[in-house]
């Protein structure tokens, strides 16, 4: 194709000559019928005849100089987007006679067509070797932790660092969660699903709670209203996590309360009264960051489905974080009781 386009790339101004040599003919045309008509008194029926006869031919000749165009804009309107194959624009069935203009935007569209195809090539590779080479290693990381939990001379500085590694391999799943969700190309078809949101969100506590073992904070949550959503059910879960865990960060005694409002999940952490007046820097873990990778995550997340993110900062280190869903669905599951 590249060099099919170096042929007529030098052809700068062709399609304008040409276009000019027609209008020019045209009028020259038009002009001799009047001279003429008027030195042999020819009737207007004729003259109006013949200037019409130029005015068809000069049509047809300006609609076959726009032909490339035309057979350009047919093939990037069969083009698939969804596949975008290079060699499927087939732009070498271009004319001979090409502009230079029109030769620019083909040798454009095939470069484009060429970059997106290499970055759909990258997405599928990327999301296939981290599948696979990321979660097989998660996996047996995880149970050999359970198989390290159940000896029984384990030592209680085994025990805690055997919780700090289960807790970050959880971390490390969800983070290839995330990225893996990320990094696949949206498909309304295949992600949405109608969830209930507080169900989605209990499993998300269970799992934090276990992690926080041996941590004084508490995971509260408080369901006034129940709603289920349409979308996806692993993006909701994953976006939770990163706002609980964020909030997990903020302080290192108190609790955090979750609550399902209308519409509305927000997150709070809520630090330990005593703690808050003797040494206010004492509820913040070292490092966290209430702008962190986590909300950085959460905030991609909520950009890409839709879930507007809320974040504000109270005195006392309190944070809170809310997402708000625009198009809540009623609950067709009935509340547990507790």
């Amino acid at each position: 194709m590249d060099s099919r386009v170096n042929e007529v790339i030098f052809r700068v101004g062709a399609f304008r000559r040409r276009i000019a040599w027609v209008f020019g003919l045209q009028l020259a045309i038009v002009a001799a019928i009047c001279i003429l008509g008027d030195r042999f008194q020819t009737p207007t029926t004729v003259m109006i005849a013949l200037i019409a006869l130029t005015t068809m031919l000069a049509w047809a000749a300006t609609r076959r100089e726009w032909r490339p165009v035309r057979a350009l804009a047919k093939l990037v309107n069969h083009w698939d987007g969804q596949h975008p194959d290079p060699d499927a624009l087939q732009l070498e069935q271009l004319p001979t006679r090409t502009d230079a203009d029109v030769a620019s935007l083909a040798r454009g569209l095939h470069g484009f067509a060429t970059r997106i195809a290499g970055y759909n090539q990258r997405e599928r590779n990327f999301t296939r070797d981290a599948s696979h080479e990321l979660r097989s290693p998660l996996t047996v990381i995880k149970m050999s932790i359970d198989m390290l939990m159940e000896e029984d001379g384990l030592s209680d500085f085994g025990g805690r660092s055997v919780r700090r590694i289960k807790r970050a391999t959880r971390e490390m799943e969800v983070l290839v969660e995330a990225l893996l969700l990320l990094a696949r190309e949206a498909d309304g078809a295949t992600e949405n699903q109608v969830f209930v949101a507080n169900d989605v969100l209990r499993r998300e506590l269970e799992s934090a709670r276990e992690l926080l073992v041996g941590r004084p904070i508490e995971l509260l949550l408080d369901e006034p209203a129940r709603f289920s959503l349409e979308g996806s059910t692993q993006a909701f879960s994953v976006l939770c996590w990163q706002l609980i865990r964020n909030a997990c960060q903020q302080t290192e005694q108190g609790n955090v309360l979750i609550s399902v409002l209308p519409g509305m999940i927000s997150v709070r952490n809520h630090a330990d009264p005593h703690l808050s007046g003797e040494n206010p820097q004492a509820l913040r873990v070292p490092g966290a960051d209430r702008h962190g990778f986590e909300l950085a995550i959460a905030q991609r997340i909520s950009d890409r489905y839709g879930w507007p993110l809320e974040l504000q900062t109270r005195p006392g280190q309190e944070n809170i974080a809310r997402i708000r869903f625009p198009c809540p669905l009623p609950a067709a599951v009935p509340e547990p009781s507790s």
